[in-house]
């Protein structure tokens, strides 16, 4: 994956700073954006926390946001991050409170079906290797509810509102919405949500099923990273060939799935992660995970 309209980085003939990040790394890219944060390790060895950071607009999906998270996200994928958290600054006020209004108002067709050309930073988010986690802090609306869709677990802080409504615009969803959302909810949910256009507490996102947990502020954010850690202690190979499996069994049938499956699992045999982690287990010690 290659991110478009991202940054250059430093020439090749630059000296890295020895107290800066590496060059490549999704802190160095991330550096050079201006609407997203990358912190690796903060919080969980392994884990990185993008954030999202257009205070002036909630965050809403612009051409800059999209084209600087791609880049972080080929960063991160060719790292050795093992889980992603996605959310948005405090400042914003707002996971993403949806696509930028004003760039769609300039659109004509030729030109929309050139910004919905694949991949998108749906798919880059949906097809990244490493487990990502939505830390769904705010509102996500419209792109941002898709956005939040593409992620692998959604956790909601109470408070948060989500819905699709593109439909009071007089357009629909268009970023994975109308695929992503009845896989998750079921078709009638999502007829209700994006025919309506209504917004959703984060209490009723999690009985439908569009998220998985809500958790009080004084607790959200612990939450998240307590699972993230969970996840970041396990075999980066198993991490990535798990998420392979559970994602094509909304997107196959069912004889499919299990080959799939079971053609992952034998690939694992070869890796000396493998190996690592049952000997750890008959050893009764802890795995020092190779990724390899």
């Amino acid at each position: 994956m290659t991110g478009e309209g991202g940054n250059d980085g430093p020439d090749a003939g630059d000296a890295p700073d020895a107290e800066g990040p590496a060059p490549g790394s999704p802190e160095q890219v991330a550096a050079e954006c201006e609407t997203v944060d990358v912190a690796v390790g903060d919080r969980v060895d392994h884990v990185a926390t993008v954030t999202l950071s257009r205070p002036d607009a909630r965050n809403a999906l612009n051409a800059q946001l999209r084209a600087e998270l791609k880049d972080v996200l080929v960063a991160i994928e060719a790292s050795d991050v093992r889980v992603v958290v996605l959310t948005g600054s405090a400042e914003s006020g707002a996971f993403v409170a949806g696509a930028d209004v004003t760039e769609l108002r300039e659109r004509g067709p030729l030109e929309q079906r050139e910004a919905s050309a694949r991949p998108r930073v749906y798919e880059y988010v949906d097809d990244l290797e490493q487990p990502v986690i939505a830390a769904v802090n705010g509102h996500a609306l419209g792109g941002g509810c898709e956005l939040a869709q593409a992620c692998d677990v959604r956790i909601a802080r109470e408070g948060a509102r989500l819905g699709q409504p593109e439909i009071n615009l007089g357009i629909m969803p268009g970023g994975g919405g109308t695929q992503r959302l009845p896989r998750l909810v079921g078709e009638g949910q999502a007829m209700k949500l994006i025919l309506s256009g209504e917004l959703v507490g984060a209490e009723e996102a999690r009985d439908i099923g569009l998220v998985d947990e809500v958790h009080p502020e004084g607790e959200f954010e612990d939450r998240v990273y307590d699972l993230a850690e969970s996840m970041a202690e396990k075999s980066p190979l198993a991490l990535a060939f798990a998420k392979k499996a559970v994602k094509t069994a909304s997107r196959t049938d069912l004889d499919r799935g299990i080959e799939y499956e079971a053609e992952l699992f034998a690939h694992l045999f070869a890796s000396a992660d493998k190996d690592e982690g049952i000997d750890a287990f008959l050893e009764d010690r802890d795995p020092e995970w190779r990724g390899e």
